[in-house]
């Protein structure tokens, strides 16, 4: 276990780069033997939720079934990867963490994370993409809770009267042609968000990903392509000129107007989209030369962190245990507009709500931001990502210009 106070510091820089959005060897020797009664402290990136709602309930029903009482604090994202780390430096760790996926490898390079292995959890029906985020070296260090990701929302009414059939929408090439029909029929092509935080890479990461991008060279002629795309369609007014400024929020409210044809957004859109007031579908985001680009997932994991009593950790597997299980996973992400992470607990979801299935195929084809072998290395490959993304898109740099730069930062921060 690598706790030391400058492995902790290492990691609050990292999680200052990577929780602008809205993720050695993690452990002590572990008992599964549990230790009934007391209080086990809970945190999670849901200050929305109270203790009334059916997040709330489930929390606490999940301890009265493990035979303790929990005491819940939800707080934003920032915040509570941050207090983690504060609270491991000091022995105060809670019991049992929900956290960003790509927080998880940062909190593991700072060895406050348990392995799931060692405590016993059964991640086996998760599928291997979604659990990816929260692995490091080939061990898992969390059970993923669900997961959303990124597809295209498309207006019915703009297509039709631009006379586009959003099922000829497969590459880069019908879909700049599409762009191109309804900006000659008068309305506005597509948004996204391109602002200089996680989210802009986060919005990025599929073209980048879809033209066969590696992160570990930002600068390649797959990468510049991916940026040019971008960048023609600015120049074009296919896309408008503040998707620089655009959060994800902000991107949604111009697709919102009813004025654009597609909209690049996520699973936590639905709810949103339905009211909107206008016919919508989804389709995946495609490959530069057809297929579904990889897209990033979201979504958080819940962690055990490293306890000085160890003898804790069975009571806290049993609250993971009954968070994760197939029936609460089913109510949770129905919840929380998340995909589940198991097959089985998406043919349910599908069933009771037909429009996640594009969703569903878009997470079959999502990767995790750390996957790979990236890890903690993930946030000072993204801040350049989205700073060449910045650069290109207001007309500083060329792509293939503002990708040089990137590179040539990710190797002084590396």
């Amino acid at each position: 276990m690598r706790n030391s106070r400058r492995s902790l510091i290492t990691a609050v820089a990292a999680l200052g780069a990577l929780t602008s959005l809205a993720s050695c060897g993690g452990g002590a020797g572990s008992s599964t033997s549990g230790k009934a009664g007391g209080t086990y402290t809970f945190w999670d990136p849901y200050p929305q939720f109270d203790a009334s709602s059916a997040w709330g309930r489930l929390v606490t029903k999940c301890g009265g079934d493990a035979g303790v009482k929990v005491k819940r604090t939800g707080m934003d994202t920032t915040d509570l990867g941050n207090k983690a780390l504060l609270a491991a430096q000091q022995g105060n760790a809670p019991d049992v963490m929900l956290v960003d996926n790509p927080v998880v490898s940062t909190l593991v390079e700072a060895g406050i994370l348990n392995k799931t292995s060692d405590l016993g959890l059964d991640t086996k029906p998760i599928q291997k993409n979604i659990l990816g985020g929260g692995e490091v070296d080939g061990a898992s260090y969390g059970v993923p809770i669900g997961a959303n990701t990124l597809a295209l929302y498309y207006n019915k009414k703009i297509l039709s009267a631009a006379h586009v059939d959003p099922a000829s929408v497969k590459d880069w090439a019908s879909l700049t042609a599409a762009l191109k029909k309804v900006k000659a029929a008068g309305k506005k092509g597509i948004t996204f968000s391109a602002i200089n935080t996680e989210e802009g890479s986060f919005q990025f990461l599929p073209w980048f990903w879809g033209a066969g991008g590696d992160l570990t060279k930002l600068n390649s002629d797959e990468g510049a392509a991916a940026l040019s795309l971008w960048k023609q369609w600015v120049q074009s007014g296919y896309a408008p000129k503040d998707v620089l400024q655009n959060t994800q929020t902000t991107s949604w409210q111009q697709f919102a107007t009813g004025d654009y044809a597609f909209g690049e957004n996520g699973t936590w859109q639905l709810g949103n989209a339905g009211k909107a007031g206008f016919d919508y579908g989804v389709i995946g985001i495609p490959g530069e030369n057809g297929g579904a680009a990889p897209v990033p997932t979201g979504g958080e994991f819940v962690t055990v962190p490293v306890q000085k009593d160890t003898s804790r950790y069975g009571v806290s597997t049993k609250i993971v245990t009954c968070l994760t299980n197939s029936a609460n996973l089913l109510t949770t992400d129905n919840t929380l507009m998340y995909v589940a992470p198991t097959t089985a607990v998406q043919a349910e979801q599908v069933k009771s709500n037909p429009r996640l299935e594009p969703w569903v195929r878009a997470v079959a084809a999502a990767r995790g931001r750390t996957s790979g072998g990236l890890g903690t290395k993930y946030p000072t490959i993204s801040q350049p990502m989205w700073t060449a993304v910045q650069a290109a898109l207001s007309g500083g740099k060329s792509p293939k210009a503002a990708l040089d730069a990137a590179q040539t930062a990710v190797g002084k921060g590396n």
